[in-house]
């Protein structure tokens, strides 16, 4: 019984490393296109690049918060739960200032479109 406990938490703890691993790349992924294309962006004088950069950085923000929820799932120590927790509060943080920044920006294109 213990050695069959032991291979399904193997690969258990193998498949939500592997999923871990995915999420963070797509966020990164995510995040690098935000990137290209706001450079892009800035050789064209585009009007949205802003907006669209910050867009870009909140769904990447996202992906890393969800892959740092999958990592909960493999915690064992409580002091590595209180860093997992501090981070995820840091990157929520951070996705809402963004929202709220895209929000204000959203509000200055539509006010500017008025005039």
């Amino acid at each position: 019984m213990g050695d069959a406990y032991a291979s399904v938490e193997s690969i258990f703890d193998t498949f939500i490393q592997f999923s871990i691993l995915i999420v963070e790349l797509v966020g990164i992924a995510v995040l690098m296109w935000a990137i290209v294309r706001a450079v892009i962006g800035l050789f064209r004088k585009e009007e949205r690049l802003r907006l669209e950069l910050a867009e870009g950085i909140a769904l990447s923000l996202e992906f890393k918060i969800g892959s740092e929820l999958l990592r909960t799932v493999i915690v064992r120590e409580w002091e590595e739960l209180g860093i997992l927790g501090a981070v995820i509060l840091l990157r929520a943080a951070l996705t809402f200032l963004i929202q709220w920044e895209i929000r204000n920006e959203k509000k200055n294109s539509i006010d500017q479109n008025k005039k």
